[in-house]
Order: C-alpha cells, then sequence, then structure tokens
C-alpha cells in the first residue's frame, strides 16, 4: 500500500490511469488502489529514466576531448576515478578478463539505483527504490544476468561445473546444492539491502520531522517566543538528514555496483 501519493503520480494517473486499469483488468489484475492504478514508485521510477536519459543527451551533444564541461567530469568520475571506487574500476577489480564489456550493463543499473535514490531528497518526489519492488526488479536483472555471462563463457555444463571446481565428486555432491542456494540467495541480499537502507533513511526522516514540527506547535501554544526558538529545529535539522540520505544513496549505488562486479567475476571464472 502507498503511503505517500505526490502531485506527479496524481497527474500521471488522471492522464494515464484509464488505460493502465484496462491493461491491468486484461491481464485479470485487481489493483490495491483503483484511484491511482500507477503506484508512486512505478511513475517515479519513469521519471528517473526520463531524466537520466535527458542528461545523457544532454552530456552526448557536449562531449569534448579539448575542453570537457564540468557535466562530463562529472560522468567520467563516475566511470574512473583516482580513488578506483568508478564502475570501470570495480569491474576492472573483480573481474580477470573482459570487465569492460559489462561496463554498460551494470553502469546502466548503478547509476539508475543512484538517481533513483537521490530522489529522495526532494520534497516533491520519493525514492523508488524505497518500495521494495524496484530493488527486486534491480536484483533480477543482474542475477539473470551474471548467471547468463557465465554460461557463454564457460557453456551449460561448464557453469554448473564450476560450482564445484577442484572438488572430490563425493564432496561436490554436497557441495553443489549449498552453491546453488547460496547464488540464488544473492537476489535476496541485494534486494534488501538496498530496499532496507532506503526505507530507513526516508522513515528517520519523517519521523523526526513530525517529532520537530510537534514539538513546534506545542511551543507556539505555550509562547510564541517559544514557538519561534524551536522552529530553528524543523528548518535546520533536516539539513543534516538531507546530508545523511545523500551519503547512504552513494554508499547504496556503490554497493549495487561492487556486488554485481563480484558475482560477475566469479560466474565468469574458470574456477569458483
Amino acid at each position: 500500500m502507498e503511503q505517500h501519493v505526490s502531485w506527479i503520480t496524481q497527474v500521471v494517473n488522471q492522464l494515464l490511469g484509464r488505460f493502465a486499469l484496462a491493461l491491468l483488468s486484461a491481464l485479470h489484475i485487481q489493483p490495491s488502489q483503483p484511484n491511482t492504478p500507477i503506484p508512486e514508485h512505478v511513475v517515479m521510477g519513469l521519471l528517473v529514466l526520463l531524466v537520466v536519459t535527458l542528461l545523457a543527451l544532454f552530456l552526448k551533444s557536449r562531449l569534448s576531448v579539448e575542453r570537457p564541461g564540468t557535466t562530463q567530469q562529472i560522468a567520467e568520475l563516475i566511470i574512473t576515478n583516482p580513488l578506483e571506487f568508478g564502475i570501470r574500476d570495480l569491474l576492472d577489480e573483480n573481474i580477470a578478463h573482459g570487465a569492460r564489456e559489462y561496463i554498460s550493463m551494470i553502469g546502466t543499473i548503478a547509476i539508475f539505483v543512484l538517481f533513483a535514490n537521490l530522489f529522495g531528497m526532494f520534497p516533491f518526489l520519493t525514492a523508488p527504490t524505497g518500495h521494495v519492488s524496484v530493488p527486486l526488479a534491480c536484483a533480477i536483472l543482474v542475477f539473470i544476468y551474471f548467471n547468463w555471462q557465465g554460461v557463454r563463457r564457460l557453456g551449460g555444463l561448464g557453469y554448473l561445473k564450476s560450482f564445484t571446481a577442484g572438488v572430490h565428486w563425493l564432496l561436490a555432491i554436497l557441495i553443489f546444492p549449498v552453491e546453488i542456494i547460496s547464488t540464488t540467495a544473492r537476489l535476496l541480499s541485494l534486494t534488501v539491502r538496498l530496499w532496507a537502507n532506503m526505507f530507513a533513511s526516508d522513515l528517520i526522516y519523517t519521523i523526526f520531522l513530525g517529532l520537530l514540527a510537534g514539538g513546534t506547535a506545542w511551543g507556539w501554544e505555550k509562547s510564541h517566543v517559544l514557538g519561534a526558538i524551536l522552529a530553528v529545529f524543523p528548518v535546520l535539522i533536516p539539513v543534516l538528514f538531507i546530508g545523511l540520505h545523500i551519503f547512504v544513496s552513494f554508499i547504496q549505488a556503490y554497493v549495487f555496483t561492487v556486488l554485481p562486479a563480484v558475482y560477475l567475476g566469479l560466474a565468469t571464472a574458470e574456477e569458483h
């Protein structure tokens, strides 16, 4: 159940809601909120795609080798930087051969996660990654991708054999199902790690803002002077939480880059 519906989502549902209801009806799906058949996190996710696409087109039109602009320099830092935590740096570190061919896929997911996380810092937007289905969708894409790359690189049988490479066949019988479960559990790990952190970040911000606003209202009833003094906290304290949210957003985008890089390295290696 959506706890918050922004005006953007309301407008999108007014324009496209009837088409969404028709599609859901054809699929025999009953929306939990018929008034907003297109949920908040879906609208926000599509808005992230739109923003990132427009930024990419803007950047492409201004690419320059001799005189790179600020936007290009920032984009290049996301790909590679002196601290070696860019997308290409993480892939090179964790994948033995052919790391550069995975930049487009892993980079796209990482940038989507980063911008989706940062949406939560704007009062008129919400972070789509705060809804569990969005991190789950990203995790499913990563899961399918690294397994497919493992099969493509080693072959179907070779990929299955790599789960127990170098192990005696008797022991392999025991290890193989454990490795399968461990690999499948990466879906849960990626999903919960991203969703829980973004959900907690938004929840803490909302709780503290509510407490501070309540304290200000109580102070205003006692004395206008006390209320004015207490009103400083709801104005200044959220700035700290916005800074914390930005930090968490970058950390979780980093985690959602390094873990897929590790999984790709394991899947495409000759031996696990």
